[in-house]
């Protein structure tokens, strides 16, 4: 069944991780949330996703992005940069996003049949009758 984009717990459960990481650090700094969120969201970004085992910005860039200490001009990524090679590179990382896609497609089914399994070792199956009393 895919999930319905309005439904209210496909939301939450979308916003759950970004939102544990907000509480986390405002614990510490109060009122200053906004200046937060998009800290927060670039880590969360950035990191990658225990179910596709990728970046959400590699997915959507087919590349990893640079966090913002490695563009000072003093860092070796920086510094080796070259527009050209870049955008050859950026074109590679294209043309092979689609195998990127299906990768993280094949790991996220690879876990939710994990998942599916491990629940079915731990349950029981219970028979029931009619006029039994359930909880």
């Amino acid at each position: 069944m895919e999930p319905n984009l309005l439904d209210n717990s496909w939301v939450e459960s979308t916003n759950r991780v970004p939102l544990k990481g907000l509480k986390r650090r405002l614990e510490k700094a109060k009122g200053t949330w906004l200046e937060e969120v998009p800290r927060i969201q670039w880590a969360y970004h950035t990191t990658p996703q225990s179910t596709t085992k990728e970046t959400p910005f590699s997915l959507v860039y087919g590349s990893d992005a640079m966090i913002p200490v490695e563009i000072q001009e003093n860092y070796p990524r920086f510094q080796s940069f070259v527009v050209e090679e870049s955008n050859e590179g950026r074109k590679v990382n294209l043309d092979l996003l689609d195998e990127v896609h299906e990768h993280a497609r094949i790991n996220s089914e690879a876990l939710k049949s994990r998942v599916e399994l491990r629940q079915k070792t731990k349950t029981r199956p219970q028979q029931f009758k009619v006029a039994d009393m359930v909880m």
